[in-house]
């Protein structure tokens, strides 16, 4: 499977770099308790010193939502919406060990986090404007169609795997009890936003490394290397690749 952002995007979001990383062997079963503490530790850290809107990270895509022409605050980032919801409440929902991990690290770093169960993934998957006809599965059982121009993950069936491009996720693809092989997408947009998603993506091959003992491949996407192409069983793999595809 390759991955990329479409050429329309970049232009229109010249700062924007993605982390990737794809890894096998994901269980249901990993404690992840003591790696996600940690992580939210240092996003309450940050949270002390004011609100997450004031966040750079956050503020960059608000700036993109707003020129998207949504409201950012109806329409919030999912790195946002995790902040928010851990200053008001004070914790984050449990939801699977993995999604627990990647919430975490993208609360710490105030950038999106997505993952995704590759096994529901039709072919190749491209960030790009919707046409319109491509079908999205809510969590709710609702099958929605993004608007035309809205911003959207699609595989090469036409399924949407996400709705106003960090915003929210796909029920289809979300991970689940029986999920193995994942992709995990994390897009920054805030000017020298590159640094930090190089510590994230490593961070995040470390977590899976030490958790679940997960083969990984990953990289870091940038206009100059915009794309990543899954590995296969010949491919070498558990180190992370940065800047660059695969």
């Amino acid at each position: 499977m390759q991955f990329e952002h479409s050429p329309q995007l970049r232009d229109a979001y010249p700062d924007l770099v993605v982390g990737v990383v794809q890894a096998a062997g994901i269980t249901a079963t990993v404690d992840v308790e003591a790696r996600t503490a940690a992580h939210l530790a240092e996003a309450r850290r940050r949270l002390a010193g004011g609100a997450e809107s004031g966040f750079p990270e956050i503020q960059a895509w608000r700036r993109a939502y707003a020129a998207m022409g949504l409201r950012p605050t109806k329409y919030r980032c999912a790195a946002e919406a995790l902040l928010r919801r851990l200053r008001l409440d004070g914790e984050l929902p449990r939801v699977h060990p993995l999604v627990d991990l990647c919430n975490a690290i993208s609360a710490a770093y105030a950038i999106p986090v997505a993952a995704l169960d590759l096994d529901r993934v039709d072919g190749d998957l491209v960030v790009r404007p919707a046409h319109g006809d491509e079908a999205y599965l809510s969590f709710a059982g609702d099958t929605e169609h993004p608007e035309p121009g809205e911003v959207t993950f699609v595989d090469s069936a036409g399924r949407a795997h996400a709705r106003r491009w960090t915003n929210r996720q796909s029920g289809w693809s979300a991970v689940r009890a029986g999920t193995s092989s994942v992709l995990i997408v994390a897009e920054a947009l805030h000017p020298g936003g590159g640094p930090a998603v190089s510590r994230l993506v490593a961070e995040l091959v470390t977590e899976l490394t030490e958790g679940w003992s997960a083969p990984t491949a990953a990289a870091v996407l940038t206009a100059a290397a915009p794309r990543f192409r899954t590995p296969t069983a010949d491919d070498d793999r558990g180190q992370a690749v940065s800047p660059g595809s695969r």
